[in-house]
């Protein structure tokens, strides 16, 4: 059964894409930490970043960082934080959080809730910006 992220992919659930390749999907969070908080993912299924072979990973992290430069472009931060947590959906996916401090990164801190016009906007602001 295909993961959420896999059906975010193939289009069967909306999302707010960021950026997309052959291989690699980036989209925003939709219980962002922060403006910006964005997921990047591979478009293979496999629940655990140390399960990817070498290529698919480093592929993973060469896309994140594009996206992560975009990021810092579109949204005021000092920097972007990155984080594998990989326990709440079955699938590969690297956080990408615009920091102001080291505290927003604490993922239980309280989500966000932004309206889909505002989100709108950052994703398209992101995706201006993804070289």
């Amino acid at each position: 059964m295909a993961t959420i992220f896999t059906k975010i992919i193939n289009g069967e659930i909306p999302c707010y894409k960021i950026a997309e390749d052959e291989n690699y999907f980036a989209f925003l969070d939709i219980n962002p930490l922060t403006k910006g908080h964005t997921l990047v993912v591979p478009k293979i299924e496999d629940d655990y970043i140390f399960n990817l072979d070498e290529k698919t990973y480093a592929g993973l992290m060469l896309f994140a960082k594009r996206v992560a430069h975009a990021i810092e472009a579109a949204v005021p931060c000092k920097r972007v934080g990155v984080a594998v947590l990989g326990m709440e959906v079955p699938h590969v996916h690297v956080h990408l959080v615009p920091l102001n401090s080291e505290k927003d990164m604490i993922i239980s801190n309280p989500k966000l809730k932004l309206e889909p016009a505002e989100m709108q906007k950052i994703a398209t602001e992101i995706s201006a910006r993804f070289k």
